[in-house]
């Protein structure tokens, strides 16, 4: 098995070779902008990992795996339009850089960039995996709407909550996980428990995600900590909070979430105050640990070899303790 940055070195290696077109310019600098900002590099890493722990060939897998991280980019394109994003890897979004316009376009040719790359495996996979890969984006998409949905209701649950990030953020983790399989040729169970392994770890990560947006350290974490309090952004610590909250604490809620004209020198620091008070940072850590284990139940049902398990474990370890 490689190492992580072993993995990820495949993939931007990749990234760094794709042929942009050189007009018009307007439409492929934003997107060599985009994937020049880096990022994790999760999917397209997930990819190339499970596709060598089921016996295959890593080279045959890169450029699908730096599909889905041309589609991944693509979501964020879009999602910094919707949520008015300043700042996405300590860079103006392209939205700001550009226009909204050109945010939406680039983004839409980085859609079919993606469809192209993944598209390049063996034919004898390629109907499983493009079928995989619509299934997953039309998920996404699912995800998104139901995200922008909430925005407008008040009575937003946590099971609710937790199905949104479900199919916006966890399915295109364990969708990762089971296309490298896939492509190696491995067993369906063996492809499915992959799949549920990323699914519950995406679900980690994104209440991860939560946490860091509220109490994450911005020059480490990339963008402007408590970017969800000021938006009023239906995350696990605000629908929490709002279903535990009671006297006074319910009514300071409301008064920020209902006071538009907020400073957020004054507004993040108070409804942190209030998460903490309500044991919500607690509650969200109980929840991560609780899909970190999830995620591990289902690796411990792939068959695979003790190096590559680790390699699984390591990885689930890192990224749920992660720091940005």
């Amino acid at each position: 098995m490689l190492s992580l940055e072993e993995y990820r070195k495949l993939a931007n290696d990749e990234i760094a070779a794709i042929p942009y077109p050189a007009t018009p310019n307007g439409l492929y600098e934003p997107i060599a902008y985009t994937m020049d900002l880096g990022g994790k590099r999760l999917r397209p890493a997930l990819v190339l990992m499970a596709c060598e722990a089921m016996g295959g060939d890593v080279k045959k897998a890169v450029k699908p795996a730096v599909g889905l991280e041309l589609f991944h980019n693509f979501t964020l394109l879009h999602d910094d339009v919707m949520d008015n994003a300043d700042v996405r890897r300590g860079k103006p979004t392209v939205h700001r850089r550009w226009n909204d316009n050109t945010a939406i376009l680039s983004g839409d040719a980085m859609l079919t960039m993606s469809s192209q790359y993944v598209a390049q495996v063996d034919p004898a996979v390629l109907p499983e995996i493009m079928r995989l890969f619509n299934q997953t984006a039309m998920e996404i998409y699912e995800g998104q709407q139901y995200d922008m949905d909430f925005e407008v209701r008040n009575n937003v649950t946590l099971e609710e909550y937790i199905d949104m990030i479900r199919l916006k953020t966890s399915v295109l983790i364990g969708c990762a996980c089971k296309m490298g399989a896939l492509i190696a040729g491995a067993s369906e169970a063996n492809a499915q428990a992959l799949y549920e392994t990323g699914l519950y770890l995406g679900l980690a990560f994104q209440l991860q995600d939560d946490v860091l947006d509220v109490w994450g350290d911005e020059a480490t974490f990339g963008k402007a900590i408590g970017g969800d309090i000021m938006n009023n952004k239906k995350t696990f610590l605000l629908i929490g909070a709002m279903q535990k909250a009671q006297g006074d604490d319910a009514n300071e809620l409301r008064r920020w979430i209902n006071n538009e004209y907020a400073l957020r020198s004054e507004k993040v620091p108070a409804v942190t105050a209030l998460y903490e008070r309500l044991g919500m940072r607690e509650a969200a850590d109980e929840a991560i640990k609780r899909y970190d284990d999830m995620a591990f139940d289902a690796l411990s049902r792939v068959e695979m070899s003790d190096e590559a398990r680790e390699a699984f474990v390591q990885l689930i370890k890192g990224l749920v303790d992660r720091k940005k």
